[in-house]
């Protein structure tokens, strides 16, 4: 048995190749005689510093710690109370414990590898469901980045999938009660590539013009539940397709998008049991009325069969640059939040719809109690 001496430092263990044997045999890999030989043809000049950066000498593993806390403890904590698409939430011990916390599930980014990721894809398969469920649209995607930039990718979608010639080029109209960040990113995706934005308020009806997509809020930001079917019945018949973003806790009690007329449902899912995380990370989610699958940004995961005849989850769908050529991609930045897309649909079997139910009716009554007051 041999006693190491000195141990490894934090740095040793944590930032790369540190042994010069372990160097050179990587440098021989690659057919380099040095470490700045290599550096000379990977970087290009134009983009070096011509001095050493000024950086103070490495901290142990403790001292680090120690330091992050007190990062940490500068952080003030609140009552989240301006909503907006952003909810305090409470997530129940057993998925914070088991899913949240734990390594299995927090380190895989995506099932690139279905056939070893059966228990992740069975859980994804859950999220879908639960989507589909509550929008009222028959398939739904494992989820996007957040609501604001699912609701761009909705825009662009409603602009490639528009099959009446006469709307394929006309303008995108917001509802005036949209998010304020979804508005926002809608408006700087339309000035990179070029095509109209108007935001109306369509309670009074949609305005006059040629039409490519209309987007809805379910509730808007001024918390109003307003019932969209005229408007979506008059988008469609001007040959429009229409965009609902709603809230999951909501559509437990009022009418789904599906069920108003709606091609596509979008938002967020960070209020099923996903911590505020100080703004972010949280999973949005996209569903689709039928014929419009193929358009929809994100991965499906579907149900096969293996060889010996037992079900299996797949991905049945990946529609992004990643996966398959430019050209055929729908979108290159319909990332997924899969961790957090499987948190909330565990918070739903968690809870079950009675549930949910319950939950949206005590967050409903809270808010009737405070309007009341403050009237």
């Amino acid at each position: 048995m041999t006693i190491q001496s000195s141990p490894s430092t934090f740095a040793d263990r944590h930032i790369g190749a540190r042994r010069q044997a372990d160097i050179d045999s990587m440098l021989k890999a690659v057919g380099y005689d040095s470490v700045d030989g290599l550096v000379d043809v990977a970087v290009p000049d134009s983009i070096r510093q011509a001095k050493p950066l000024a950086l103070k000498d490495a901290l142990s593993e403790v001292e680090v710690l120690a330091e992050l806390r007190k990062l940490a403890a500068k952080n003030k904590t609140a009552v989240q109370m301006i909503g907006q698409g952003y909810y305090d939430t409470v997530t129940p011990a057993v998925i914070r414990r088991n899913i949240l916390e734990a390594p299995a599930w927090y380190t895989a980014y995506t099932p690139y590898q279905p056939e070893i990721s059966q228990g992740r894809l069975e859980a994804l398969l859950n999220f879908q469901t639960m989507v589909q469920d509550l929008v009222g649209l028959p398939i739904a995607n494992a989820s996007l980045l957040d609501e604001a930039t699912a609701v761009a990718e909705a825009v662009l979608m409603m602009r490639r999938a528009n099959k009446n010639k006469d709307a394929r080029d006309g303008k995108t109209v917001l509802d005036a009660d949209c998010l304020p960040q979804t508005i926002a990113i809608v408006k700087g995706r339309a000035e990179a590539l070029g095509f109209e934005v108007e935001v109306a308020d369509l309670s009074q009806g949609l305005p006059d013009g040629v039409i490519n997509g209309v987007v809805l809020q379910q509730p808007g930001v001024s918390g109003r539940v307003f019932n969209h079917a005229d408007v979506i019945k008059e988008a469609k018949e001007r040959g429009a397709l229409v965009t609902v973003a709603a809230d999951l806790l909501a559509l437990t009690l009022i009418t789904p998008p599906g069920e108003q007329g709606a091609d596509i449902a979008v938002g967020s899912t960070q209020r099923f049991g996903v911590p505020l995380f100080f703004g972010g990370p949280h999973a949005a989610y996209m569903a689709v009325a039928k014929g419009l699958e193929r358009s929809m940004p994100g991965r499906l995961v579907g149900v096969s069969k293996d060889d010996a005849g037992t079900p299996a989850y797949r991905l049945a769908l990946q529609t992004r640059e990643q996966h398959i050529r430019r050209e055929k991609a729908t979108s290159n930045i319909c990332t997924a939040q899969a961790l957090l897309a499987i948190v909330s649909s565990f918070y739903a079997v968690y809870h079950g719809p009675d549930g949910l139910k319950a939950i949206a009716e005590q967050v409903h009554s809270h808010a009737a109690t405070i309007a009341a007051s403050l009237k």
